[in-house]
């Protein structure tokens, strides 16, 4: 087991970023924080200001630091988006950039956060192992799938853990992603909503799960591999939308609107959490249920 020393988190202010940032302080790390964002300061860990794109000033925030592993979460993430040059160039162009800067200051591991869209439309709806051929259908999928094979050409120099991240949320997650916009019109009593295509099954953590996955690789010795991150188990639209009217007693009238739908739309997306199981002591603690129960509780 890896002992607790310094560690570099990239998107450090993001969703996950402060998440994964708390528990690592929690656990006696000391947490770097990379952000490309104005703000200066965040209990859990130090900040640093770099741009991914900008290799000079990746090397020397990370000759400052000299952390131990790095954690790299950053990158243009929003699927919809249409500058697909950016997603390119900061998912693999600005992911290189950080693993030079990593190889110059001789880390001992790096983790670096891929995507379960790489995996593209499934042949059937078994759930996808880590072996299963990736075939993405959008850009943001061909940029993760473009930064994993290149992230596994630094492996000669130290051990690059891929993950895979399959759907994930939990109280706090902004309202662009599905499932908060799902509660916050809950929790508001909204009479209607507005959404793309409803016949679509995902496979959901909660964001505690997911942070107590990276939590439990950074202080293993796991070495150079590909990790799904999920649940194991799908649920539908029409399902998320039942439970919310379970748990709120508020009754919504769903309307499937054309703008909300995306091209090229991945129907079912269930992941197989076999492999990280059984390389780490984690496993799921929260449902569906459970996660929606939460972000109800605390106002999203």
């Amino acid at each position: 087991m890896a002992k607790a020393g310094k560690i570099l988190v990239t998107g450090a202010t993001g969703f996950t970023g402060q998440a994964l940032c708390r528990a690592l302080s929690n656990s006696g790390w000391m947490v770097h924080g990379l952000t490309q964002s104005g703000r200066q300061s965040m209990e859990a860990c130090t900040l640093h200001q770099a741009d991914l794109t900008d290799s000079h000033s990746l090397t020397r925030v990370l000759e400052a630091i000299r952390p131990d592993q790095v954690v790299h979460l950053a990158a243009k993430a929003f699927v919809g988006s249409s500058d697909n040059t950016a997603f390119y160039t900061t998912n693999v162009i600005g992911t290189c950039n950080l693993l030079d800067a990593s190889r110059s200051v001789g880390i001992k591991r790096a983790i670096v956060v891929s995507s379960a869209n790489v995996y593209g439309v499934p042949k059937d709806n078994s759930a996808i192992t880590e072996e299963v051929w990736p075939a993405p259908v959008n850009h943001y999928a061909a940029s993760k799938l473009a930064m994993e094979h290149l992230a596994r050409t630094y492996t000669s120099s130290f051990p690059v853990v891929i993950t895979r991240p399959f759907n994930y949320t939990g109280p706090g997650q902004d309202i662009s992603f599905l499932v908060p916009k799902l509660v916050k019109h809950f929790l508001d009593r909204a009479p209607s909503i507005e959404l793309g295509n409803l016949d679509v099954f995902r496979d959901f953590t909660s964001i505690e799960d997911v942070v107590s996955a990276y939590v439990s690789l950074i202080a293993s010795d796991v070495d150079s591999t590909t990790l799904n991150i999920c649940s194991g188990t799908a649920v539908s639209l029409g399902e998320l939308i039942a439970c919310l009217e379970r748990l709120s007693g508020h009754r919504i009238d769903v309307k499937s609107v054309e703008k909300f739908s995306r091209q090229n739309e991945i129907p079912v997306l269930l992941g197989s959490n076999e492999k990280i199981k059984s390389l780490l002591s984690w496993d799921i603690t929260k449902s569906i249920e459970d996660i929606l129960a939460d972000m109800l509780a605390k106002g999203r």
